[in-house]
């Protein structure tokens, strides 16, 4: 089986938000450079960068994500399952040798590892991007060590979110873009008219400078299209349903942090931006 991805289908490519910050967001940076070196240490960065797999590396990369990756039907059950790929080419093209996993998984805790991994550099850049332009004011507002825990809970939030709504699923979930739907929907709440600067794909990128309500409001109504089945999508294998739940968790959050805590004061000529 093929690893899902959570790349997200986007209708404009955010680059810049204007929106100062107090302080630098090391945690984000933290977090864009563990995805990085995850990525460089697994067999999708290989596969990524050295073209079409062979059947022995496709069957070696649905190894590690049977051992490492959030399975719906092990998160809802507790257990792993039963049968795992080996990481050897079956007997026919397209297949692998499965048997009994030799090593021992906890469902919960792929949730964690499966947020640091992704299907490729594309997959990984697409969310690094999203991550920096809104995660910086984020974890600005929030703090540092809460911000890190509520984008693992918004990670948590997605893949057992997309995991009760389709228990039987084996598909492995890699990728952040569950916890950073949740950064995005915390952004639209506090930020709802920070000025996006964005790429719109209209023949050629055209620059624009548009609210963050616009862009992040248009996103999440798209992620619910794909997820209902109401638009085609991009990609049979992205869980869009992972999305919305992360969008969802963080924008309850955000509700409660913005009417608990007063906007911060910015200096007349703050530091960062």
């Amino acid at each position: 089986t093929a690893p899902s991805s959570w790349q997200a289908r986007r209708v404009v490519l955010p680059v810049h938000d204007e929106n100062p910050l107090r302080r630098t967001p090391w945690v984000t940076y933290a977090l864009v450079a563990a995805n990085v070196i995850v990525l460089l240490l697994t067999p999708a960065s290989r596969d990524s960068v050295t073209g079409p797999s062979a059947q022995a590396q496709v069957c070696g990369q649905t190894a590690f994500y049977d051992h490492y990756a959030a399975i719906p039907r092990e998160l809802t059950t507790n257990h792993q399952l039963p049968q795992v790929a080996t990481g050897q080419p079956g007997p026919r093209p397209d297949t692998c040798y499965v048997s009994k996993p030799p090593y021992h998984k906890e469902p919960a805790l792929s949730v964690l590892f499966a947020m640091f991994l992704h299907a490729g550099w594309l997959h990984l850049l697409g969310n690094m991007l999203f991550l920096i332009v809104f995660g910086n004011n984020i974890e600005d507002r929030f703090g540092k060590l809460p911000y890190l825990l509520f984008y693992l809970f918004c990670g948590y939030v997605a893949a057992y979110g997309f995991a009760f709504a389709n228990q039987a699923s084996v598909q492995p979930l890699i990728g952040a873009s569950g916890a950073i739907a949740g950064v995005l929907g915390a952004y639209l709440v506090i930020y709802p008219r920070a000025k996006v600067w964005s790429l719109l794909p209209f023949l050629f990128f055209i620059p624009v400078r548009i609210p963050a309500w616009l862009v992040l409001g248009s996103w999440f109504v798209l992620q619910w299209l794909y997820s209902a089945g109401y638009a085609a999508a991009g990609g049979g294998d992205v869980a869009y349903l992972a999305h919305v739940f992360g969008f969802l968790a963080g924008l309850v959050v955000g509700l409660l942090v913005r009417a608990a805590s007063p906007a911060p004061q910015y200096p007349v000529h703050p530091r960062y931006r």
